[in-house]
Order: structure tokens, then sequence, then C-alpha cells
């Protein structure tokens, strides 16, 4: 997709971006034409099976989305947000972007989508597990929640489909937490992902970049203050309207990751 933006009077240092550029292709000229890859799908699968076995999580997250303008300038959106899950079938999570804020809960049967800076609401009854929640969020109604794939019921099999490299590019420290750093690539893009090391292999940080766009944008997400076998009400995600919100059609709500109104879509030369 075409952006137009505004202009904007900021001036940016390229000596110091310059010099990061060199030290980062100095380190990729010295990776290993054959990384390890029994030792990165192990880390990989150690964290799925972590995941899956996680009946209930919570956590905090960053995200940044870049997208690219019509000079192939790449700009880049930031947000965050929260996230609470009870497998199987119950979400609860937050995300604010500046020019949006959005909450969603799924009680297994009921999806709520709440605009708070509107006070507006939306309803769709999606009976299932978070998995066909999530799969439906993302395909039907183009809002994928971030990171999905990272928790659906097996994240190895969300992750590695298409995969035909994989990389074990050793330590990384994201947050404070040490992890284990993987790097994968498919047809159309590549993705890392950091893990945190020990008895919980969680993932810190999920990074996609486009292999088809000019300017290669990225997608990541970061997350913070896990937590998992946290006792969590019923009732923590029923919609109960405290604020006497309007309720609205879904296609009226605001999407939590749409351009803000200073971005104006271009169509394709």
């Amino acid at each position: 997709m075409n952006i137009s933006v505004r202009r904007s009077t900021r001036s940016l240092s390229t000596r110091a971006l310059a010099t990061g550029l060199a030290l980062i292709a100095g380190f990729a000229a010295s990776i290993p034409a054959q990384a390890d890859e029994a030792d990165a799908k192990r880390l990989l699968k150690s964290m799925s099976d972590y995941m899956t076995a996680q009946k209930t999580l919570s956590f905090s997250y960053d995200t940044t989305l870049d997208v690219v303008s019509e000079d192939q300038q790449r700009l880049t959106l930031a947000g965050s947000g929260t996230v609470l899950i009870s497998r199987p079938d119950k979400i609860r999570s937050t995300r604010s972007s500046g020019f949006t804020d959005i909450e969603m809960l799924f009680d297994g049967k009921m999806l709520t989508l709440l605009g708070k800076k509107k006070n507006i609401y939306a309803q769709i009854e999606i009976p299932g597990t978070l998995d066909h929640l999530l799969d439906e969020l993302r395909d039907k109604y183009n809002r994928p929640l971030p990171g999905a794939d990272l928790f659906m019921s097996n994240p190895q099999d969300q992750l590695m489909a298409g995969v035909t490299d994989i990389k074990d590019l050793g330590s990384g420290v994201i947050g404070g937490v040490e992890c284990d750093h993987l790097a994968f690539r498919k047809k159309e893009v590549d993705w890392q992902i950091w893990i945190a090391q020990g008895d919980q292999p969680y993932p810190c940080r999920y990074v996609i970049t486009s292999k088809k766009i000019t300017g290669g944008p990225q997608y990541s997400i970061q997350l913070s203050d896990w937590k998992s076998g946290v006792q969590v009400a019923p009732e923590e995600f029923a919609f109960n309207n405290a604020t006497n919100a309007k309720k609205i059609e879904l296609k009226d709500l605001p999407n939590a990751e749409g351009l803000p109104s200073n971005f104006v879509g271009a169509k394709a030369k």
C-alpha cells in the first residue's frame, strides 16, 4: 500500500544510522552458512509446548507497525496494550495507539469490541475456542490480535508453516531478560523471535519483515510483565457496559491497526 503523509520538520542523524548499518552488515557476514537448525527447532518447540500448557496467562505489550510512503520513506506507528487469556475460550485485551483505544472481550460465545474514546461498542456472536476466534478476527473481520500466532493452541504449527531457512543467533537481552534469538525465512516474509531462557520460555519479542514491499517494513511486538497460572474469574471476560456506551455495527468501529487521520492511502502505481 502506498501512503501519503504530512511532512515533518524533524531531522535525523544519518551518521549514527550509517555506523549502525555498517556494524549490522559486518555481523551478518559472520553468521555461519549452516547455522544450528536443530537447536533452533528445539528452542521454538520448547516455547510452543510451554505456551500450549498455560491455562491462564497475562502480559503487557508494545507494538510497532511500519508503513512506506510514496517517496519510499519508512514510518513507524507505535501502540501498547494488555492481554489476559483463560484457555480454551476466553480473552480480554486492550490496545491504545494514540489515535484509537480499543478493548476486546470474549467469553467463549460473544465477542465485544469497545471503543473507549468515543464510548461505542459492537458485538458479534462467535461461539468456539480461542483458536477459532483468532482465525475469525484475522480472516473474516480483518482485525488480527497482535502476535496472535504466539497464542494459538500450537504456536509451532502456525510459525513454521512455509519456513525455508532457520538460524540460531545465540543470546540477546529484551527488557532485562536474557533470551535465545532465532531467525526464520519464508517466501514473503522473514521473522525473528527472542525466547526467554529458563523454565518459562515465553516469547519476549517477535518481529516480521516484509520481503515483497520496497523498504522492508516491519511489524514487531514486545512482551513484558509476563504472568502465568494467574487466578481469573469468568466475570473478567464479560461486558457490563458500565459507561453506557452506544451500540453500533462492527463496520463503524475503528480498527485498532488502522491508520491515523494524517495518513492518506494512495492507489498503487
